[in-house]
């Protein structure tokens, strides 16, 4: 089995109104960082001015209470990117979790010669109305 030093990475832009994600969002993601599942490999807040111009801000340069593996694996090109879907006047977070629990995982699939053709995430608000829909507890 290939011993990866990291396991899949997922990157979220997550919008939010103000210049920085509430500390309630904030204190979630430290939970989940604590639980050992996931590891947080990048954090960069993005604005976009009114006329469309971007400000980027790497967290280490911020004062924030999380712990950053990694810095930079959001690239110029993904924050070019994916800054197109902020809307003028907007902020967002640029999140690169890193997925432990899949580590070992992703070693074996390719030791083994096997290549992920597709992996898709469903949004937790979609799943849970479509569960409601079918199961309206």
């Amino acid at each position: 089995m290939a011993d990866f030093r990291y396991g899949p990475v997922e990157l979220y832009l997550v919008g939010f109104e103000g210049e920085r994600p509430a500390d309630s969002v904030i204190e979630a993601l430290g939970e989940l960082l604590d639980g050992g599942l996931m590891r947080l490999l990048d954090f960069v807040l993005i604005s976009k001015s009114d006329d469309g111009d971007i400000t980027v801000v790497e967290i280490e340069d911020e004062d924030f209470p999380l712990d950053l593996h990694e810095v930079g694996i959001a690239g110029e090109e993904d924050i070019a990117e994916l800054s197109e879907l902020i809307p003028p006047g907007g902020s967002a977070a640029l999140v690169a979790l890193e997925l432990l629990y899949a580590r070992r995982l992703a070693g074996s699939v390719d030791a083994s010669g096997g290549v992920v053709l597709s992996a898709e995430r469903i949004p937790a608000p979609i799943v849970n109305a479509v569960m409601d829909l079918a199961d309206p507890a």
